[in-house]
């Protein structure tokens, strides 16, 4: 890239929001493929995307979900039209040869299992946040959340133990005014340092 991106794409950032229900709509396969097709893109450390996507989409799918659930996101998972898991692989250096074919880089993460972890973690997040600018320059609102039980998401989705639950989003077409009012941000000089 050597421009600027047309500016009114910058409502992925100032316009959007946080919705807390959805229209009974459905997401389709296509839908969450062409996401899928833009968000892999996003930049991770030697490209080791450990991200791993659940989207919990059908009735029985997301009654296995709703018991890790706060009871305060129970009404929003059951209204979106999917609620991804976003979790990472704690082994995604097995695909490294793959994936970063310049040179082996998997051999630091596989000698040091809190280095995997926190590189995991970090780079899982990393793609997280790329799929929610994705959804929402799809048209696709978003309600990204913790309040569940990381440990009953694991046990029920990722029951082999190398794979673990980050957070999640609710994906779907928020219905008018279905999110609270704008909180304020922190200021520059408040969040930045130029050294």
């Amino acid at each position: 890239m050597t421009k600027p991106l047309d500016p009114t794409s910058q409502k992925i950032f100032t316009e959007a929001r946080t919705y807390n229900a959805y229209e009974p709509k459905p997401l389709s396969d296509e839908i969450i493929r062409e996401l899928h097709g833009l968000f892999r893109w996003g930049p991770t450390a030697v490209n080791c995307q450990p991200a791993r996507f659940v989207f919990v989409r059908s009735p029985e799918a997301k009654k296995r979900l709703v018991p890790a659930l706060s009871p305060g996101n129970v009404a929003k998972v059951e209204s979106a039209s999917a609620t991804v898991i976003v979790a990472h692989d704690l082994e995604f250096f097995e695909e490294l040869k793959v994936q970063w074919p310049a040179y082996d880089a998997s051999g630091p993460y596989r000698e040091d299992a809190a280095l995997a972890e926190v590189t995991a973690l970090r780079n899982g997040s990393l793609q997280g946040a790329y799929l929610i600018l994705a959804a929402r320059m799809l048209g696709l609102d978003c309600g990204p959340m913790s309040g569940f039980d990381n440990a009953k998401v694991d046990a029920e989705f990722f029951p082999g133990g190398k794979i673990r639950s980050n957070f999640l989003i609710n994906l779907g077409w928020g219905l008018e005014g279905a999110y609270y009012p704008r909180g304020p941000r922190l200021d520059f000089a408040r969040t930045v340092t130029v050294l």
